[in-house]
């Protein structure tokens, strides 16, 4: 197996927010996880999948007499 698993507080640290935060992602089923008996483990490869999903592309605005043009 290749791909690293993380603790609750591990991932916490990797995203840096607080281990209620990533809790509570798990809760909501926001982010993908395994169970290794009635621990919550995440695979690296899936954090980093939820992560990339979560950006955002900047927008290019157009300028025009002080009004933004789309």
């Amino acid at each position: 197996m290749d791909d690293e698993l993380l603790t609750v507080a591990e991932l916490a640290l990797v995203l840096k927010v607080e281990v209620r935060f990533v809790r509570r992602l798990v809760a909501e089923l926001r982010i993908p996880f395994t169970k290794v008996g009635k621990f919550v483990r995440f695979y690296r490869s899936d954090v980093a999948e939820f992560v990339a999903a979560g950006r955002v592309e900047p927008v290019t605005v157009a300028w025009s007499d002080g009004r933004a043009v789309a």
